[in-house]
Order: structure tokens, then sequence, then C-alpha cells
């Protein structure tokens, strides 16, 4: 488990710190938390569903369907994908809990990427570096839009309108189950009454029908589960980058560009 260490103008000062290079932090992970401004990105490529968390549920990218097996990372860190999943493209800093209250968050970065000496400076005079900075804003976006997010995620709840989601993934002869996920329940969204309908227009409406959409790409991990098998026992197909193109590794949160 990552070990997150707040900065500090005043303890990390002269600290530098080791940038992400790929994305091999991400190896072992077999769902991406995701939020509303991405579904448009995210639906060529993604099964989305819901997972409760502590904050109730959310919705998540389904990455694999065995356990710490990341379908979309080559074994090099690449991305085989055309977008990459806000939540990780903010590694090797986050957002996090201070303790001083709920939902005060400072920066923080996993402590194998603080540095004393030999890396990218974290602060130029007393102030973020640009690179830090520019990550911090972008955090700071994401984490508007998870609460934005999490809103929607309340209201379909309120609706009665998610149900538990057994993902049944065909593989070579058989197939994969992807347990403890939720989903929405087409059926009774459109059974709702008109006024409980009607409560549900905008963000929440939207990532119902996104979800439902996401189910289409179920194939997409049937797909790349043959070809993590290719890598694991060949050499990668010489047009790998033509066939996913590069990761969206911006830092930018303009989902509509």
């Amino acid at each position: 488990m990552t070990e997150w260490i707040a900065l500090s103008r005043t303890n990390h000062a002269e600290h530098t710190y080791a940038p992400r290079e790929g994305y091999g932090h991400a190896s072992g992970q077999v769902i991406a938390p995701v939020m509303l401004a991405e579904l448009p990105k995210l639906l060529p490529h993604y099964v989305v569903g819901f997972l409760a968390g502590d904050d109730g549920l959310l919705p998540v990218a389904v990455l694999g369907v065995e356990k710490d097996q990341n379908l979309y990372l080559h074994p090099d860190g690449r991305w085989l994908a055309k977008y990459v999943p806000a939540t990780l493209r903010g590694y090797p800093f986050v957002l996090a809990n201070n303790g001083k209250g709920k939902g005060d968050k400072t920066l923080s970065i996993a402590a194998d990427h603080l540095l004393e000496h030999g890396g990218k400076p974290l602060f130029d005079n007393g102030e973020p570096a640009k690179p830090v900075a520019d990550t911090l804003a972008f955090l700071t976006q994401c984490e508007g839009n998870r609460q934005a997010t999490l809103n929607a995620c309340q209201m379909l709840e309120k609706a009665g309108v998610l149900s538990p989601w057994t993902l049944t993934v065909p593989i070579g002869e058989g197939h994969k189950q992807v347990n403890g996920l939720y989903r929405v329940d087409e059926q009774t969204l459109n059974a709702l009454d008109a006024e409980t309908y009607a409560t549900l227009q905008g963000a929440p409406m939207q990532l119902a029908y996104g979800q439902l959409y996401s189910m289409a790409q179920v194939d997409q991990l049937t797909q790349r589960h043959a070809l993590q098998e290719k890598l694991t026992h060949t050499q990668a197909p010489e047009n790998l980058d033509a066939m996913f193109g590069e990761g969206d590794d911006e830092l930018e949160f303009d989902f509509d560009s």
C-alpha cells in the first residue's frame, strides 16, 4: 500500500521528487475510480460500474478480471488505451485527508517518490514549482468533480435504480466474473414515476445512461485479456501503438476538447 506524505514548505523546501514514468503504479489495479466529467472519453474504452466506498457508491472503470492484473497496462508501463482515467494521472501526488476535518485535504506525495536530492524541485522560492502547482490545480478540479459525481450517485441510490451486479466476461472457452459491483437497473429506471424521474434529470441521468452504454465494452476486457497473454509469452505486436494510440497523459480537465 502506498504511503503518502503531506508536503510542507517548511519540511520539504529543499526536497525533490521523482516524476511518474508511465503507469507502473497501477500494475495491480483492477478498478479505477472515475468521474462524471470523464464519461465521454471513458465510454469507448471501459466498462463502468459502481463500487461501494467510504462515501457511498461511486463509479469505477473496470481494468481487469483477475486479482492484481491490469489489462490496460503494458509490462513496460505504457497505458493501452487512448484515454487514461484522471485518478491515475496525478501520481505521485494526491490530495489526501489531513486529519483536521472532513473534506480538509493536503497535497501529498508517494513516499518512494520523495527525494533529498537528484530529482525535480518541489518548491521554488517558497512556492510550489510549476509542475507541482499544475498538478495541484488538476487534482483540485478532480476533487470538485468527484463531489459532483458523488451527489449524482446518491440521487441514483435514493431513487432505487442501482442493483448488485456480477460482471461476466468471456475468456477463452470459459469466463471470469467480477463481483461486488453495482449497475443501473434499466427496467427500474424506466418504471420510475414522473416526479422521481424528474429529480434525476441532468448529472444523475447522464451517469445512469453512461453506465448502461458502457456495458457494450465487455468485449474490450475479453480482447485485452487475450493481448496480455500474448505480451506475457511473446513480443508485443509491432503496431501496438497504432492499435491503442498514446494515452491521454496531460494534466487537463477539459473533457469537451
